[in-house]
């Protein structure tokens, strides 16, 4: 029997959890995605599967609104596009969401970035 390799078993979490929890047009889904070097974070209406916002760091909105130690492989740049993306949302009026952590541990940059958006007063 063979074990399983780290990109199956995150895939294996990412599925399992995503069979429980679906986006909706009046409590839509926030989906993170953490690279080694970046950070993407999207609001997803699932029963219409449109993306309503989204920000990530490698984005416009970031690289104007970053320090000089803000990077995408951080906590301080998590936190960045957290703020961008809950900005973005209360202009489109989304302040209720789900949060998918995509497999992820809450943890490090992506408790800093659900934090972030929280501040920015999108409830979940």
């Amino acid at each position: 029997m063979s074990k399983k390799s780290k990109r199956e078993a995150w895939i294996g979490r990412k599925f399992r959890v995503r069979k429980k929890m679906k986006g909706s047009p009046d409590k839509p889904r926030l989906t993170v995605y953490r690279s080694g070097n970046h950070i993407y974070a999207q609001i997803v209406d699932d029963t219409r599967g449109v993306t309503l916002v989204a920000a990530s760091s490698r984005g416009q909105g970031f690289q104007s609104a970053s320090t000089e130690n803000a990077k995408g492989s951080n906590k301080e740049g998590a936190v960045i596009v957290g703020k961008l993306l809950g900005d973005r949302a209360k202009e489109k009026g989304v302040e209720r969401v789900v949060f998918d952590r995509n497999g992820f541990l809450y943890h490090g940059r992506v408790k800093a970035l659900a934090e972030a958006v929280r501040e920015m007063g999108v409830k979940f």
